[in-house]
């Protein structure tokens, strides 16, 4: 095993705005050419987003679809639970959002709510968890055989770098709109929410829909990786390989051994 990782949050850009800049228009090209792709042969392509709050989720989903056609691309980010929701099949306010043929839609965040911040902050049972973890690969697993594609990320950021930008939000104007009373929770319970992690990512990992982990306190590297390493694993025609190299430091297939390792944030 090798030694942990010690905490801290990135003080200087790993690459220069222009350079970040040439290398986003690169990829997001790749994206048009990918939708060109999947409108025309009809595929459904579903990708979850799931990260502690600040990990980086919505500037990279945002990066995705920026220049991506809004009829064939959704953006799913659900609000509380109603008490229908509450009454019904838990997988069931999520199934109306599914992807059709010729549309990509991304999650920011998803049914794995369930397995974190519902499991944290004690917005569900522990007979509602377990029945959550033993039934979540069926369902995956059940959207694969239909035809859809699914891929599941992981955003992983250290604990100074959320208390940095949990900090920068509340001063911001253009993303006050992003804080809520959870955030302090998010520092308190972090440990709590660590333990969450490792279990959801320990028992739903596996080789039908398996997890990829992002190392995330670069904002701007792994926006650019996570782009990389979406589109060379769907299928286009026109693809440039040679630029949808993700860096191996970055983006990895998960594996248990980063919860003792350090490559995970403890």
């Amino acid at each position: 095993m090798g030694k942990p990782v010690k905490e801290k949050a990135v003080s200087e850009p790993a690459m220069s705005k222009q350079a970040y800049k040439h290398s986003l228009r690169q990829l997001q090209i790749e994206l048009v050419k990918l939708q060109r792709h999947f409108i025309q042969c009809g595929d459904k392509i579903l990708i979850l987003f799931e990260g502690r709050d600040a990990a980086g989720k919505d500037g990279a989903i945002k990066r995705i679809v920026q220049h991506l056609s809004p009829r064939e691309t959704r953006v799913v980010a659900l609000g509380k639970p109603s008490d229908r929701d509450r009454g019904s099949w838990y997988f069931q306010r999520y199934v109306s959002h599914l992807p059709a043929a010729q549309e990509l839609v991304l999650f920011n965040r998803s049914w794995y709510n369930r397995a974190g911040v519902e499991r944290v902050m004690g917005f569900c049972s522990d007979a509602e968890y377990e029945e959550f973890m033993a039934s979540v690969l069926a369902f995956e697993h059940m959207l694969v055989r239909s035809g859809v594609k699914l891929l599941k990320y992981y955003l992983d950021i250290s604990k100074a770098e959320q208390r940095r930008r949990l900090n920068e939000r509340k001063i911001d104007p253009l993303t006050q709109w992003k804080t809520s009373a959870l955030d302090d929770q998010a520092l308190q319970k972090w440990k709590q929410y660590s333990l969450a992690r490792n279990e959801m990512l320990a028992r739903s990992h596996n080789p039908v829909t398996p997890w990829t982990v992002v190392r995330a306190d670069d904002k701007p590297l792994a926006r650019l990786n996570i782009m990389k390493d979406l589109l060379s694993r769907l299928h286009y025609t026109d693809k440039d390989e040679q630029l949808l190299l993700p860096d191996p430091q970055i983006v990895l297939t998960y594996d248990a051994a980063y919860l003792e390792n350090g490559v995970l944030a403890p």
